[in-house]
């Protein structure tokens, strides 16, 4: 059993700006409270999004159902919560692409099936430019060729192998990929003490 193979996004672009944006900042901790993740994306940026009075672009009209996200460098740093790209995800970004990204927050996205790409300084500025500009532009980012399509724009990316075969190969979904084997589940846990005292 696999996850569905992911290749392509598709969707309008949203902007946040700045270096070093912090989970803390991407779903304050006071959220992470609830027992799932249901709701986390009606919070997501919320003391960003109180500051700016209405003005952040989590807020904007012309981004409402925008489905990539464009940022800086290290997006997603500080403490590893997973509840950030929850909360991403359910507002409804479906992938990521920046200058570079904390690690354990670009693997908390993979385990979403939400892409984080890299790309150059010029080229992320260039995407930014473009979405602002023009915010409802449709792109097309495309995991096999890492690219990111729009406006007769093709803006080269970067994604490590290993996450872009697990997305393109459907095996992204650590849980699914371990309740797949259900056979082998079982007869291991049969054979563990602890649950099985007649087995030692």
């Amino acid at each position: 059993m696999t996850s569905a193979p992911i290749t392509t996004v598709e969707g309008r672009g949203i902007v946040l700006h700045g270096h070093d944006i912090d989970t803390d900042r991407i779903i304050p901790a006071r959220f992470l409270k609830t027992i799932s993740f249901a709701g986390l994306g009606n919070h997501v940026f919320a003391d960003d999004r109180a500051a700016a009075g209405g003005c952040h672009p989590f807020d904007c009209p012309e981004h409402k159902g925008a489905r990539i996200l464009v940022v800086n460098r290290n997006f997603g740093c500080g403490s590893s919560r997973e509840h950030a790209p929850q909360a991403l995800r359910r507002w409804g970004i479906a992938a990521v692409v920046g200058e570079s990204f904390a690690e354990i927050f670009a693997s908390n996205c993979l385990a979403l099936g939400m892409p984080c790409l890299r790309g150059e300084t010029e080229v992320i500025e260039h995407v930014q430019q473009v979405v602002q500009e023009q915010p409802h532009v449709h792109f097309c980012l495309t995991l096999a060729a890492s690219t990111l399509h729009g406006l007769d724009h093709h803006w080269p990316l970067m994604i490590d192998s290993g996450p872009q075969t697990m997305l393109l190969n459907g095996c992204w979904d650590a849980t699914g990929l371990l309740l797949s084997h259900e056979q082998e589940l079982r007869r291991t846990a049969s054979q563990l003490p602890y649950l099985n005292p007649s087995s030692g």
